[in-house]
């Protein structure tokens, strides 16, 4: 049976989920356009998601993935939060902020128990995870009301072990996507593949529908990925100045400017490898390192910084998640990139 059959769609095109940049509205939108919307939850507690996903059933009949984060929680460690605080506190001092203020939030939530009983009387038709999976009884669980389970791949080795333990279809995430780096089996970036070179050895290496994320922003986009084996793709950054997405306007500015020509993989905002637009952090810190706390701790004071900033009309301090190819961010419906995209399946 095809991926799209599979998954209950009419076009192979995936709207990558984006965790801060968009709600339920993006999702309904490309969903009704026949592609596949995603609600990204990971920066939503239980409640939250319900909501949403009520709004979503409300709003169309049509498939939906419903995406998590499934990290492991650190354990804090004082040294490093306190080099971290160290290293923003000028900037702490530039805004008149107070560094000792700041608690140590986590930021981002993994998929768990809660988040599945809050799900499951909803069935999304798909559901996704970046980083690895969850533990095999959540997987089992989700499987078990019929949905169908996707997960990100950044090496031949992940999408391996994706595949072991069940998958329906594997996203082959190339280096040049916007936000988190899906790695899970590694933390070396320079595993990190363009999506040109992951993509074939992916379909060459497992039995599964392969999806195609990285770089894609157009037709041409589309029937490359197609032409490497590909059964669908998924597209992010082109959708993120549509009207249906949340994304601030500071970060729709700096996309359609010279600016999102310039991107990076950096840890400074999460403390884990992903790609945006590089700001002035990016740039004074050094955009990977060692500084900032392990994933998801250095969210926590970041926050302070970038409402400071943000209210004084800069972005210095923002996450302007941004893939490679920017160059069809366009502030047009999203159905109008739906239909854009799908010009490359003939």
């Amino acid at each position: 049976m095809s991926l799209i059959r599979q998954l209950g769609i009419e076009l192979p095109i995936l709207q990558a989920p984006m965790a801060g940049v968009q709600g339920g509205d993006l999702a309904v939108a490309v969903s009704a356009a026949g592609g596949l919307g995603a609600l990204p939850c990971a920066m939503l507690a239980p409640e939250a998601m319900s909501e949403e996903l009520r709004r979503i059933r409300a709003a169309t009949t049509r498939p939906i993935n419903v995406n998590f984060f499934c990290h492991v929680p650190p354990v804090p460690d004082e040294s490093r939060q306190a080099r971290w605080h160290e290293a923003l506190a000028p900037y702490y001092a530039e805004y008149g902020l107070d560094i000792d203020g700041v608690p140590a939030g986590a930021g981002r939530r993994p998929f768990d128990q809660a988040a599945c009983d809050a799900l499951e009387p909803f069935r999304p038709e798909v559901v996704s995870f970046h980083f690895g999976l969850p533990e095999p009884a959540l997987v089992e669980r989700v499987k078990g009301w019929g949905a169908k389970v996707l997960s990100s791949a950044t090496t031949v080795e992940e999408a391996r072990w994706l595949e072991a333990r069940g998958v329906d279809a594997v996203i082959a995430q190339g280096v040049e996507a916007g936000g988190h780096r899906g790695m899970f089996l590694s933390e070396d970036v320079t595993t990190q593949l363009g999506t040109l070179a992951l993509l074939p050895q992916v379909v060459a290496a497992v039995s599964l529908p392969v999806i195609a994320a990285g770089g894609i922003a157009d037709a041409r986009g589309v029937a490359a990925a197609l032409a490497l084996g590909a059964a669908a793709v998924q597209v992010g950054t082109a959708f993120l100045c549509c009207p249906e997405a949340t994304t601030s306007a500071l970060h729709r500015r700096a996309l359609m400017s010279e600016a999102a020509r310039h991107t990076a993989l950096t840890n400074l905002y999460t403390g884990r490898p992903a790609r945006g637009i590089v700001t002035r952090l990016m740039r004074e810190l050094g955009p990977l390192g060692d500084v900032a706390p392990a994933f998801p701790l250095a969210t926590a004071a970041i926050a302070p910084l970038r409402s400071a900033a943000e209210a004084a009309g800069s972005a210095d301090f923002s996450p302007l998640w941004a893939g490679q190819n920017a160059s069809a961010c366009r502030e047009v419906p999203a159905a109008e990139v739906v239909r854009a995209l799908a010009a490359g399946l003939h």
